[in-house]
């Protein structure tokens, strides 16, 4: 592992230790309780910013103006005109893109190399937003009733959308949906974690789309999402983040039976047959866990390794990952940067303390990095434990963190019922080249998303969502844009 040189910090125009305020009604405002929290940079612990903390007020007053935006202007607002705001901010977000990447950087400790190769992510799924804006429609269906009665249906927007973003990748997560809710004639209160999502805000307004459509109240997940969750007027809640937070929102939500649509953790399998082209899956295995530092939900983190192969693979992983370049997320030459805060690197290295108790064996890191140019910051090495067995806790649950578990395998049946035998079903990996296995493999995995040869392949206008304890719902695609309206039939006697 190579630790990359400290480098100056340069201040971001939107992350210079100054005060930001929450959006409401298209006015940028204090929290009702005069309360602030701040953002500290990951890498460095220096702050970046002073933002308003909304509670229970907050999100009263921002839902209040997005019933009267929905209930009012925005409810004449046609789908055409949507379809060019959505496009006039994709265009804003491509003229500020640097801007966000570094900011997104400056939040969560990404490397930038992985924040600017968001762009065409964001881009697409705001521009693919856009053209389904004009795309969506009822249908006329053929009744079987005697007489003359014509019926069809409508598409209708659900209403107020509540939704609750992880720090993780603050600017994917909050296009992911504010675009949906604008295409579709929502209206939307954003509650993030951090103040990246308050520079797209920013951008909204000056794309022209009307005060009241988008609201972003920063804060707590127990104060302000909680509210925003149970809130009665509310009419959907759209969260990102764990799956114990994802139970707390569906009960919460049972006061007015506001839909919901949950994407939650992972624990997902990744699994490399004998006849895997190894030059490819060394590094995309050992990728699948370590971008971003192991904070994604849908990451690799159960290696499935054929026993025949199993000794030489895992050993060239974890060569791999004591090659990584580990520092400051703004360093051009960095691959790994720091976990999100101190709350977090004491979690996983929590786990790495088990994985050691319960008799894995790391070969290569293990430890958090508190020395020299990282120790101002919450870095932990990237991991490779080897000799994991699935009743351990580093292979049952999601640790958040560059932390591999290696397990070996001897045959398919075996593989799949081991692979399933988890209460989580986001993602999963296949790296084989026999095509037949591929097809039986990934049919048989209780995931919302198999990637074959590959993995974290994402596009706009492919679903992405989970099984079980990973939630419901999907994210992308036009099954995304489904969770954000309603089906009305209408009945016509015409005889």
């Amino acid at each position: 592992m190579a630790v990359s040189q400290a480098i100056p910090i340069t201040r971001h125009p939107y992350a210079d230790g100054s005060y930001k305020k929450m959006l409401i009604d298209g006015q940028w405002v204090d929290a009702a309780s005069g309360k602030k929290f701040e953002t500290h940079n990951p890498a460095t612990g220096e702050l970046l910013a002073t933002v308003a903390e909304g509670d229970a007020e907050d999100i009263n007053r921002a839902v209040a103006a997005a019933r009267r935006a929905f209930e009012g202007p925005w409810s004449k607002v046609k789908p055409f005109e949507r379809q060019n705001l959505l496009l006039k901010l994709a265009d804003l977000v491509e003229k500020n893109f640097e801007e966000l990447s570094q900011l997104d950087t400056l939040d969560m400790g990404a490397p930038i190399s992985r924040t600017r190769g968001t762009r065409l992510r964001v881009l697409g799924m705001l521009r693919y937003y856009a053209g389904q804006a004009t795309a969506l429609h009822g249908e006329t269906i053929e009744n079987s009733l005697p007489g003359e009665i014509f019926s069809y249906t409508l598409k209708e927007p659900v209403g107020v959308v509540g939704a609750i973003i992880p720090w993780n990748s603050p600017l994917t997560a909050s296009v992911w949906k504010i675009g949906p809710a604008i295409a579709t004639g929502c209206t939307v209160v954003l509650k993030p974690a951090e103040e990246a999502p308050l520079r797209l805000a920013e951008l909204c307004m000056e794309a022209g789309i009307p005060p009241g459509v988008v609201n972003v109240v920063p804060g707590y997940g127990e104060t302000a999402g909680a509210a925003l969750s149970s809130h009665s007027g509310v009419d959907k809640v759209a969260f990102t983040g764990s799956h114990v937070t994802g139970q707390a929102i569906v009960r919460a939500s049972a006061g007015n039976l506001k839909r919901v649509s949950l994407e939650l953790g992972g624990k997902s399998p990744d699994i490399v047959f004998a006849d895997a082209d190894l030059d490819a899956a060394v590094p995309g295995a050992a990728m699948a866990v370590f971008a971003n530092s192991g904070q994604i939900c849908s990451a690799g983190t159960r290696l499935f390794v054929e026993h025949k192969i199993y000794d030489e693979f895992v050993g060239r992983v974890a060569e791999f990952g004591k090659k990584l370049q580990v520092g400051n997320g703004l360093d051009p030459n960095t691959q790994i940067g720091p976990l999100v805060s101190a709350e977090q690197m004491k979690r996983v290295s929590g786990y790495l303390s088990i994985g050691q108790q319960e008799g894995a064996k790391a070969l290569t890191g293990g430890t958090p990095l508190t020395e020299g140019a990282l120790s101002k910051g919450y870095f932990v090495a990237p991991t490779v434990f080897a000799n994991v067995q699935d009743n351990m806790r580093i292979a049952q649950e999601e640790i958040f963190g560059p932390v591999i578990s290696a397990i070996s395998f001897k045959d398919t049946d075996e593989l799949i019922a081991r692979a399933n035998a988890t209460t989580f079903g986001l993602g999963s990996g296949v790296w084989t080249t026999n095509v037949s296995k591929a097809h039986q493999v990934a049919k048989s995995l209780r995931a919302g998303s198999v990637w074959v040869n590959c993995y974290q392949a994402m596009d706009p206008a492919v679903p992405f969502g989970g099984y079980k304890m990973s939630g419901y719902g999907r994210e992308s695609g036009k099954q995304h844009l489904e969770e954000y309206l309603n089906v009305k039939a209408v009945w016509i006697k015409t005889g």
